[in-house]
């Protein structure tokens, strides 16, 4: 299992050529933001963007030194199957969700989806949302916030989005 990648404030991997530490890599500046995608040199998607906005990088410069953290993701990570990457996935969609939802949308069986739930908090990768106004699934209906039901409601940790995004770059499950 390789280290999970940590890179530096305002650097991200850009999902369209999901480089990986060896490629020769260049960054492109967002327009209006201090964000920095981190793009293959061969990236088709570049040929879009003005010269002004590249520049040239190392792997060196972006990833940030190995840190207590990531040991705990990385053994994180390896505990997980692909049922559990399923429900992070569904979370990093849907946003703050309950076990029955969770089960309907991925087919999983409500109680291995609720045996999901607590191995996933337990390791840190989901949380509890406080039984109050939450905003109800990101994306679906902008704005829209409902009381908290007698549900249990969890979302991504940012542990927990690290490790779904870090195996969405590498092409895992």
């Amino acid at each position: 299992m390789p280290e999970l990648l940590r890179l530096k404030e305002n650097y991200r991997l850009a999902g369209c050529c999901s480089p990986v530490p060896g490629d020769e890599i260049i960054g492109c500046l967002k327009q209006d933001s201090p964000v920095i995608s981190i793009h293959r040199t061969d990236c088709r998607e570049l040929a879009k963007v003005s010269p002004d906005r590249l520049l040239s990088l190392t792997w060196a410069e972006i990833i940030e030194q190995n840190s207590n953290a990531d040991i705990s993701a990385s053994s994180a990570y390896q505990a997980l199957d692909d049922i559990d990457f399923a429900i992070l996935r569904h979370h990093k969609i849907m946003g703050n969700d309950y076990a029955a939802v969770v089960a309907k949308t991925t087919g999983i069986p409500r109680g291995t989806v609720f045996e999901r739930h607590k191995k996933l908090r337990d390791l840190g990768l989901l949380q509890r949302v406080q039984p109050v106004m939450i905003q109800y699934r990101k994306g679906i209906v902008k704005g829209k916030w409902i009381k908290h039901r007698n549900h249990t409601y969890y979302d991504l940790t940012p542990l927990g989005l690290e490790i779904i995004e870090y195996s969405a770059c590498q092409g895992l499950p």
